[in-house]
């Protein structure tokens, strides 16, 4: 079996920008791309399937089963630029599995005209967060400029480890094609499903397409796992030892 790319309809659409909200830290670019979709009423155009998914079927709601895939969504803004919005079940369980896919989507990319890609995720600082925001990362410095106007930090060095998977190889890769790219990650614990990061996220990039999204959906879920995150809080606390402040001195 080799990636199969499953045509279901090609629409006609004006400088469109590539968004890509893959499976992550803290599943924030899928809930981004899976939200902006249901809010939008995108259209499905495309399954891609691949022998780099993990071997497995997703089981439906009604007890049916179906191969593991990406999905490439459009949506026709009436604006300047038109939407191409990707999603998927899983992303490659191999390193050559990455590069093959990423070129894969650069070459319907280039086949639409993409003007521009967003790729999404979360930035996992391993601990439960206040402040969260959004950090990011482009293949020039013009994006660079463009993305700080628009609220998003760039730290030097950071992150650490670069960003793998998809979400980056579709910057480095896109370069060599001489498509401008950027990654906005919301900063995340990295240990729970995080709608409160997407929000952030989402707020960034309506602001860059100029358009707007009811967040309602995602203001939801954030409210309930804030209640998660408070319980693991108090968990946090009951775990730490107190000591009697009786104003003795203690030296060691």
């Amino acid at each position: 079996m080799e990636t199969t790319v499953v045509r279901l309809k090609k629409p006609r659409l004006k400088k469109p920008i590539l968004i890509e909200g893959l499976p992550g830290v803290g599943h924030v670019g899928k809930l981004v791309a899976e939200h902006m979709i249901d809010e939008l009423g995108a259209e499905k155009i495309i399954e891609i399937y691949s022998p780099h998914f993990p071997p497995q079927v997703i089981v439906e709601s009604d007890g049916t089963t179906r191969l593991v895939r990406n999905e490439l969504y459009s949506y026709k803004t009436g604006g300047k630029h038109d939407l191409l919005i990707l999603v998927g079940d899983h992303q490659s369980a191999t390193t050559e599995g990455h590069y093959e896919l990423s070129n894969v989507f650069l070459d319907i990319a280039e086949e639409f005209k993409v003007h521009r890609i967003y790729t999404l995720g979360g930035y996992g600082v391993g601990q439960l967060v206040e402040d969260q925001g959004v950090i990011g990362a482009a293949n020039n410095i013009e994006l660079v400029r463009e993305l700080e106007k628009n609220g998003v930090e760039f730290r030097a060095n950071e992150p650490g480890g670069g960003i793998v998977g998809v979400s980056g190889l579709l910057l480095g890769l896109g370069m060599q094609r001489g498509i401008d790219a950027a990654c906005l990650m919301g900063v995340t614990s990295g240990y729970l499903v995080d709608p409160k990061s997407a929000q952030d996220v989402l707020k960034v990039l309506c602001s860059m397409l100029e358009i707007e999204i009811d967040m309602q959906a995602l203001e939801e879920r954030a409210a309930e796992m804030e209640k998660i995150v408070a319980k693991l809080r108090e968990m946090e606390q009951s775990q730490i030892p107190s000591f009697p402040d009786d104003g003795l001195a203690y030296i060691g």
